[in-house]
């Protein structure tokens, strides 16, 4: 009877422990199963960010005359712990101003009470190159509502000095690409003490959106001056050659996009390049103001190595459409921490931003997913 029980007691005890065995390793395979799944979502996902009640981060202010109107397309840089600003600001003149403003936490803004920077040229004031009354009016002038000025600035810091380009708008018969500087020092102690700009686009041409890498590749200043239908950049030893003013560069211009797909034609770069292990992080706009995204190759960024199958932003918000429909105009780009933020004029009228994990928007963007960006919340 012992020797019975015993065996069974045996025979109990191997059955138990297979069936504890079969439940490890089922918990194990469900926990294999689960991560998988995990995986395979996170990788499939598209990046979305929910809307902040701060959003738009700039509006125009009332109280200043020559930003009254409206504040957009801003250049965007990330230096000495905070985000700056550069933005376009247009008062009842109608003259196209830059306005400068800066976070701590890239949606909380300061601004300056004053232009940072005005741009000024004899043509300027010739009112025989004009085509309506010389004031704000978004229903004559189709840039911005201006009809002179500074427009559309980016910036980029390039071994310790502040470079900014900007359209130097005189009518549309005149809209060409300026370029100043300040050093990094005085810009950071808002010391705005502006180089005399020198005009870098061949004259009687209109040229937009031309951008500088911030840093140089080969030992050679780099100037993007065109994305469509490649790209195109000018190479140059020294910037200050440009101050001649019989000395400019040249550019294929804009000339169509990618047949059959959603950027068919394709406007102009939007925030100058931002450098990253993968590549450069390029955004451009295309088929209006919808924004897409390349990354070109570090050592030669004529080569495209990715881009987007979609937009990643569209005007989708009463900000992006509350003047001028349906503009997004992300004319600046910085990274803060693990997060690329984004800078956009919205409808022509303010100053709104999208943000994204970096690491997982070039994953998406390198593996064909639809990477997208969408209004700032936290």
């Amino acid at each position: 009877m012992e020797t019975f029980i015993a065996l069974i007691t045996v025979i109990v005890g191997i059955v138990v422990s297979g069936i504890g065995l079969f439940l490890v390793f089922g918990f194990l395979f469900a926990g294999f199963i689960a991560l998988f799944v995990y995986w395979w979502k996170q990788i499939h996902l598209s990046l979305h960010l929910v809307r902040i009640p701060q959003n738009p981060v700039l509006e125009p202010d009332p109280t200043h005359w020559w930003e009254s109107e409206a504040v957009f397309n801003p250049a965007a840089l990330y230096e000495g712990g905070r985000v700056h600003l550069l933005y376009r600001a247009l008062g009842q003149d109608g003259i196209s101003r830059i306005g400068y403003a800066s976070s701590a936490d890239g949606v909380h803004f300061e601004r300056l009470p004053y232009p940072v920077f005005e741009f000024h040229q004899n043509a300027v004031t010739d009112r025989r190159r004009q085509y309506g009354p010389l004031t704000y009016h978004p229903g004559l002038y189709a840039s911005g509502g201006g009809w002179a000025g500074s427009e559309d600035p980016r910036a980029v810091n390039v071994d310790g000095t502040v470079y900014m380009t900007f359209t130097a708008f005189q009518g549309w018969d005149s809209a060409r690409i300026g370029l100043t500087s300040t050093s990094l020092q005085d810009f950071l102690k808002q010391r705005f003490a502006w180089r005399a700009p020198a005009l870098i686009s061949p004259p009687g041409e209109v040229h937009k959106n031309w951008l500088l890498f911030p840093e140089k590749i080969n030992g050679k200043y780099a100037v993007l001056n065109s994305v469509a239908p490649k790209i195109s950049i000018e190479y140059v030893d020294n910037l200050d050659d440009l101050d001649d003013p019989d000395v400019y560069l040249k550019s294929p211009g804009r000339s169509g996009g990618r047949k059959g797909h959603w950027d068919s034609e394709v406007r102009g770069a939007g925030a100058p390049p931002l450098k990253t292990k993968e590549g450069w992080l390029l955004f451009y706009h295309a088929n209006g103001y919808n924004v897409g995204v390349m990354l070109l190759d570090l050592h030669d960024p004529t080569k495209i190595l990715y881009r987007s199958n979609y937009p990643v932003l569209q005007a989708k918000e009463w900000y992006d459409n509350d003047w001028k429909q349906g503009v997004t105009y992300a004319s600046g780009a910085v990274v803060v921490g693990d997060n690329l933020i984004v800078y956009y004029g919205g409808g022509d009228k303010r100053i709104a931003a999208a943000r994204a994990n970096l690491r997982d928007f070039l994953r998406q963007l390198a593996t064909g997913e639809h990477a997208t960006l969408e209004p700032v919340k936290i």
